[in-house]
């Protein structure tokens, strides 16, 4: 079993309260978590200024050059993590044991997270427009214009309040050690271990420690400690935590993102063409992402697709986690995903919808002390439904019969959606909506990110002030 002490500004501290995190399924302790109290974590904040300026005595091409050597090292080194050594495949075991996620996602997870690293240089380069990442370590400086530009940074760390269910959602925090701002984070209660991984290949990479603090736990007053104690954080969560957060400018706020898929009148004909892209949107990443899709909208064949995609998904099956095919995590928390299955059952008690896959098997797989949801695919015959953009932590998708000039207002917000329409005009208005957030133009799955451009609210706008500076 590993133990893994807090870090505060890189160095461990070993507390009197020590949480356990053990396997999903046996129930066995996989590892010992030092939690913090928010005391502490309020007191640690006074000192971040000490790890900006650690990382400011490296320039940010230097910090560039090592975060793509934590990428090597996270991906394919043993590090020292906690009091043990840890391989790549110690990693992927321990991460599996204690998220229920089976073993094909956790790798598919610790590719994404290398790449962000690997390849820093052009996802900065994407999310500044280019900007010299000089001007940002200045505050100022030209930019080819002849106009003297300023950025004045808003924090001297970054705070994060980090999800258990979804690793690839770390890409979002990873290049702010480039941009020589520390990092506060706390670790899913459940997935502490990429976290760790990456401070280890960091600090092995040659980044100084002084940057990182670290506050596992399973207490809920260590995720608001760092929210009110840090000039700027994130925080992952459901609807409830960002209505909590809306309009706060200190925090950004990541949460369901309520995908689509929209077919246009030209293209609806053709749906067969795109029965693959749609499927795997739904499935990839066992559903548990913002990114996948939850709603797939067109005008007519509706009926067709809910089935098409049904007889797809319908069939697949719970296998075990170490199995190469398994694709569905399983619920940990007890009672989660029969409480889930009972609000989708509300939603098909109604005259519109449909379970276009009740003829496959039960949906709710009950392995105690935990369970799995097979996918599902509902079809709603008008977009007056109530349940037509409902989200959920494992593979559902609404299918939903929709007139083109009713989608826009019928999808409400929406963080990816994929169009497949070439009738310009209606190309037009999905550009100028405001209610989506990443737009993709063509048959482009809803989780295929190009990290080379931004993701869910930009992390440099977040982190830097655009102000008017004079130099005489």
């Amino acid at each position: 079993m590993i133990e893994l002490p807090a870090i505060r500004w890189g160095e461990p501290y070993q507390s009197l309260e020590v949480d356990e995190v053990n396997h999903f399924y046996t129930g066995e302790p996989v590892a010992k978590v030092h939690a913090v109290g928010s005391g502490i974590i309020k007191r640690d904040a006074r000192k971040a200024r000490h790890a900006r300026r650690a990382l400011q005595a490296m320039s940010p091409a230097e910090l560039i050059e090592k975060c793509k050597a934590a990428g090597e090292l996270f991906e394919s080194g043993t590090l020292t993590v906690g009091d043990s050594q840890q391989s790549p495949d110690d990693f992927i075991q321990q991460q599996s044991a204690t998220t229920g996620m089976p073993i094909s996602m956790c790798k598919a997870n610790v590719t994404k997270n290398a790449f962000v690293l690997k390849n820093i240089d052009q996802i900065l380069d994407c999310l500044t427009r280019g900007l010299d990442l000089e001007i940002l370590a200045r505050g100022y400086g030209e930019e080819g214009r002849g106009v003297t530009v300023s950025y004045q940074a808003q924090c001297d760390a970054l705070g994060a309040v980090l999800p258990s269910n979804s690793p690839g959602v770390h890409t979002l925090w990873l290049p702010v050690i480039p941009l020589q701002m520390g990092l506060v984070l706390k670790p899913g209660s459940s997935e502490p271990w990429t976290p760790y991984r990456v401070f280890a290949a960091m600090v092995e990479a040659g980044i100084p420690k002084q940057a990182f603090c670290l506050y596992p736990g399973a207490g809920a007053e260590i995720g608001g400690a760092i929210l009110t104690s840090c000039r700027r954080s994130m925080i992952f969560g459901g609807p409830q935590t960002v209505e909590q957060y809306a309009g706060n400018p200190m925090v950004q706020v990541h949460g369901p993102g309520f995908s689509k898929i929209v077919l246009g009148d030209d293209c609806v004909d053709q749906w067969e063409q795109h029965i693959d892209m749609m499927a795997d949107s739904v499935y990839r990443n066992g559903g548990r992402s913002c990114i996948n899709v939850s709603s797939i909208y067109a005008s007519r064949h509706t009926k067709e697709i809910a089935a098409a995609l049904a007889e797809k998904l319908g069939p697949i099956e719970v296998l075990p986690p170490d199995d190469p095919n398994a694709g569905l995590a399983a619920f940990t928390i007890e009672g989660a995903a029969q409480a889930i299955w009972k609000g989708v059952e509300r939603d098909v008690d109604t005259a519109a919808v449909t379970d276009m896959t009740a003829s496959y098997g039960d949906r709710l797989v009950e392995k105690p002390p935990v369970a799995y949801l097979r996918p599902v695919v509902l079809h709603h015959g008008s977009h007056d439904s109530d349940s037509r953009n409902k989200e959920y932590m494992f593979p559902l998708v609404n299918v939903v019969d929709c007139p083109q000039d009713k989608m826009l207002s019928a999808m409400e917000y929406t963080l990816v959606c994929t169009a497949i329409t070439d009738d310009e005009a209606f190309r037009q208005d999905l550009i100028a909506s405001t209610e989506i957030d990443r737009l993709n133009l063509g048959p482009i799955p809803t989780p295929q990110l190009d990290w080379l451009q931004p993701h869910e609210g930009n992390l440099i706008e977040f982190l830097y002030r655009s102000r008017a500076l004079q130099v005489a």
